[in-house]
């Protein structure tokens, strides 16, 4: 079964969404951006035959395409989603999955209505350890996760000043809603519970200080705006009684750069985690994946041992997408499961807002 994709933007992460979905036997054909410099480059690297300078030509012209990519700033994601679906198409869509959690379910409903697939760049969920870990828990050795911490933590990793990631019109927030992986990976291994309430606080401390620039992300816009959070720090309890900590930060007085989650279960504790040794670079990061037992009357470790992927799932993750279209596996997340994260995401700038927990309805 041959699927055709064409590609909405030009970005960083066109370089994992592309030779994923390549490495699954996707044709990826045509790539649309307003700056068609940039489309051109990517079109040329990958093999890509057509370049548009909209989504709008794109889908006008590749009425052939049965899906499409969506690598913009987030304020896009759901204008795009909406017209792809429209147009027929099934939507993998770079993450997070929008601003806020009604755009949302009007993609998720979209998607329902126009019976297509509609999936998100979750990529940690498509890691080897985190495929691993959910071996266990299916398999029961875990139990009920009682309580888990989420981390990703960075001490010196803001993505440019003044640009998309720092206009909270563009972007929806700083590290809160950008770096919410290791939130949704929590609420995977927890079997997404539904949750309660949400207690938060965010800080922008550092938010317009350029020693705290991380070496990655997009140049700084001369006069640009910088108005999101720099860190937070929170907690949420599900309506099961279970609960999560989470800390999130572009710039905080962190040793390092952490990105983990650790849960403590009923039958078993674990933890998925990686350290870099600089902000943003993977060179010289390290991979833990470990499991926590007792067994005999002593404690004991396991070091789950699985294959290094220095792109964090990031092709996996891609390549599921097709799988899913092809009917060969299972996806790895669902439109209700981001509306749910989404939900946690719209609490935690609420409740940092007013100053006191926010229920979640």
């Amino acid at each position: 079964m041959s699927i055709k994709v064409g590609v909405i933007g030009a970005g960083g992460m066109a370089n994992y969404h592309i030779p994923g979905m390549q490495s699954a036997g996707a044709e990826v054909i045509a790539i649309a951006d307003p700056n068609r410099a940039a489309a051109e480059r990517i079109a040329t690297k990958f093999g890509l035959g057509d370049v548009y300078d909209s989504a709008t030509a794109m889908l006008k012209a590749r009425q052939d395409l049965d899906a499409v990519s969506i690598i913009t700033p987030n304020k896009f994601h759901c204008p795009l989603a909406l017209q792809a679906l429209a147009a027929g198409k099934h939507v993998f869509c770079e993450k997070p999955p929008a601003l806020n959690a009604a755009e949302v379910r009007r993609m998720k409903d979209a998607a329902a209505r126009a019976k297509r697939v509609l999936m998100f760049n979750f990529n940690n969920r498509a890691r080897p350890e985190a495929y691993a870990m959910r071996r266990y828990i299916e398999a029961g050795e875990v139990g009920r996760i009682n309580s888990a911490q989420a981390l990703w933590i960075r001490r010196t990793g803001i993505p440019g000043f003044g640009g998309w990631f720092t206009t909270k019109a563009l972007s929806g927030g700083g590290p809160v809603i950008d770096l919410l992986h290791m939130v949704d990976l929590a609420l995977y291994l927890m079997d997404f519970p539904d949750p309660q309430w949400v207690l938060a606080q965010t800080f922008d401390d550092f938010i317009s200080d350029r020693s705290f620039k991380g070496p990655w992300g997009i140049p700084d816009v001369e006069k640009g705006v910088t108005d999101v959070e720099s860190a937070c720090h929170g907690f949420v309890r599900f309506k099961t009684g279970q609960v999560l900590f989470f800390r999130n930060s572009w710039a905080e007085m962190n040793k390092r750069e952490e990105v983990s989650v650790t849960f403590q279960g009923q039958k078993a504790g674990g933890m998925i985690r990686r350290l870099f040794g600089r902000d943003g670079l993977d060179d010289t990061s390290l991979d833990d994946c470990e499991l926590y037992v007792q067994e005999h009357g002593v404690s004991v470790n396991r070091t789950i041992v699985v294959s290094p992927d220095p792109t964090m799932g990031r092709l996996r993750s891609a390549a599921n997408f097709i799988e899913v279209l092809k009917g060969k596996e299972k996806p790895l997340n669902t439109p209700d499961q981001a509306l749910k994260l989404m939900k946690i995401i719209d609490a935690v700038y609420a409740s940092a807002a007013k100053g006191r927990p926010v229920e979640i309805k």
